[in-house]
């Protein structure tokens, strides 16, 4: 379909020109996928490093455990607010501050002397990556509305594929670079990373105007829906109640009850702002009206727990309890990635939503089950073959989420909402981290991975149960009738 008068006119105000077939602009897709891949790379390849870091630093797997908690609790509390202002400034100025700070954070943690500093430049990376994703999704709403595809399925296919591709190769790049530099390599990529995404935002990124300055609404500033400032107080009470809760889950104990009462507390009054906030952080009303968005969360939450705890669970477990090096345990996770690659190409431009998760949410069970058969002995093709099943599951229930958000989520603030979903898959691995915390206290065992094959088991069949009965998703994506 060819663009509009007045669509054109937006474009020729916020700086670009109109592609040549009036169809989406593929000179986004780079910057849009490289920057968006920044944030699961971190997130996974940190998997391998975590036994030479230790090793380095003369620290337990509880201690080492921080370096995944931290980017997740910056990336949960980092990508909504963000989303918030991606939604009112436009993509461009945020994208580039965001992958700027990702190669500072490279820089430190290359050089970094000691745990503590590694901890807070896994801190400025989940910040830093948080910028990228709910830039990607405002441009690809901003390109749909401008072309009038209403489900641009070949851009969204794109971000999964490369998301997914990224997080489950995550492991085996970061195995070749620390058998080839050492483990301060998997922080110094960043660094050329970051140049790329620089160039390529600079170059490619549209400078737009506000969207509350192309939006006809002299009152848009106080809508819910368009925030123009942001709820700083809400954003703290958040934050704390993240914090209280990762605190204790990483350690549960009796001694510490204070940290479970103020998460309560923490949330009690973060219902109470949001609810009389005028531009609230996370617009609870609004939320707790679009029951299909909140399904699409809570299966987010759910699947990542599993998809993370298999990630970091089962890779430790390669390492220590099959004595496995980090880069030959990269490599026996390859398969992994090759099948969500697989997957994810061959289903994403379909339009059933809710196969994709039934399906993805089945072979995950799958996955958890045939955990419980390995042991230290088990033979590489059974080590090999789990993988691959969990990779399956692992490349539809991304595809899956993201296409149902995408529908279900206001336009006005599809950033925002974006950010919110990376948000509870970040609320996901940090459960999957305190449980790999507590199911391996003092090293990964065969006895703690099947333990925490019984846990991911039960999450697998939460997200089953949560998708079968919601016949809602089927309908997303496909063609509206013709009035």
């Amino acid at each position: 379909m060819k663009a509009g008068p007045a669509a054109l006119l937006a474009r020729i105000r916020s700086g670009r020109q109109p592609a040549p077939d009036g169809g989406f602009d593929r000179r986004l897709i780079a910057p849009m996928v490289l920057g968006s891949v920044l944030n699961p790379i971190n997130s996974s390849m940190i998997a391998v490093a975590l036994v030479p870091v230790g090793a380095a630093f003369g620290a337990p797997p509880a201690e080492t455990a921080w370096l995944v908690t931290a980017l997740y609790l910056a990336t949960a509390v980092g990508q909504p607010v963000i989303g918030r202002l991606v939604d009112t400034h436009g993509p461009r100025p945020l994208y580039l501050a965001g992958t700027a700070l990702v190669g500072l954070a490279g820089l430190l943690g290359a050089l970094a002397p000691s745990l503590g500093l590694l901890i807070a430049a896994r801190v400025l990376l989940g910040l830093g990556t948080s910028a990228a994703y709910p830039a990607a999704m405002h441009l690809t709403r901003s390109e749909a509305e401008r072309t009038g595809q209403s489900s641009p399925a070949g851009v969204l296919t794109v971000l999964a594929v490369a998301n997914q591709t990224v997080a489950v190769v995550g492991p085996t790049l970061g195995g070749l670079l620390i058998g080839a530099g050492g483990w301060r390599t998997v922080f110094a990529v960043n660094v050329p990373l970051s140049l790329a995404c620089l160039t390529l935002g600079a170059v490619r990124l549209p400078v737009a105007a506000r969207r509350s300055d192309r939006i006809d609404r002299p009152d848009s500033g106080d809508h819910p829906g368009r925030p123009d400032r942001l709820d700083h107080a809400g954003i703290a009470l958040f934050a704390v109640l993240l914090l209280a809760l990762m605190l204790f889950l990483m350690r549960p104990d009796p001694a510490r009850w204070y940290l479970p009462v103020l998460a309560v507390l923490a949330a009690v009054a973060f219902v109470v702002r949001e609810r009389r906030a005028r531009t609230p952080f996370i617009d609870l009303r609004a939320l707790a009206g679009n029951r299909p968005l909140i399904a699409t969360y809570l299966r987010q939450v759910l699947g990542y727990t599993a998809i993370y705890a298999f990630l970091y669970g089962y890779t430790q477990w390669l390492e220590e309890g099959r004595g496995l090096s980090a880069t030959t345990a990269g490599l026996v996770l390859l398969p992994l990635s090759l099948t969500a690659l697989t997957v994810a190409g061959a289903t994403g431009r379909g339009p059933g939503v809710r196969g994709k998760l039934l399906v993805g949410s089945a072979c995950q069970i799958a996955a958890c089950a045939a955990l419980l058969l390995v042991h230290a002995s088990s033979p590489g093709a059974l080590l090999i073959a789990v993988g691959a099943l969990a990779g399956v599951s692992q490349g539809l229930i991304g595809l899956g989420t993201q296409s149902a958000l995408y529908h279900q989520a206001d336009p006005a603030v599809i950033a925002s909402a974006a950010g919110l979903l990376r948000t509870f898959m970040y609320l996901g691995a940090m459960a999957a981290s305190a449980a790999n915390a507590a199911f391996f206290p003092h090293g990964a065992t065969t006895g703690g991975l099947h333990h925490l094959a019984l846990f991911m088991l039960g999450g697998a069949a939460l997200l089953f149960l949560l998708t079968l009965p919601d016949r809602s998703l089927a309908r997303l994506g496909r063609p509206l009738p013709p009035r």
